[in-house]
């Protein structure tokens, strides 16, 4: 009998991206909304991607199970 696929966390696919070295890339929080009370420096430095932290991994790889390796 065949082994059932694994179920990708779609929320999970639309949020983290796979580099091609197989590094995991999510986005940084708190720059989703109340800009105005924040100042130009600290919106900046909450711009561009970050890589997942490896504490983090493994819930990822079961959220990603053809991705995140």
């Amino acid at each position: 009998m065949a082994k059932m696929k694994l179920k990708t966390k779609r929320s999970a696919s639309k949020r983290l991206k796979v580099t091609g070295t197989g590094k995991v890339m999510r986005r940084k929080g708190w720059k989703g909304h109340l800009l105005s009370g924040k100042n130009a420096t600290r919106k900046r430095r909450l711009t561009g991607a970050k890589e997942v932290d490896k504490d983090n991994m493994k819930n990822v790889k079961r959220m990603l199970p053809y991705g995140g390796r």
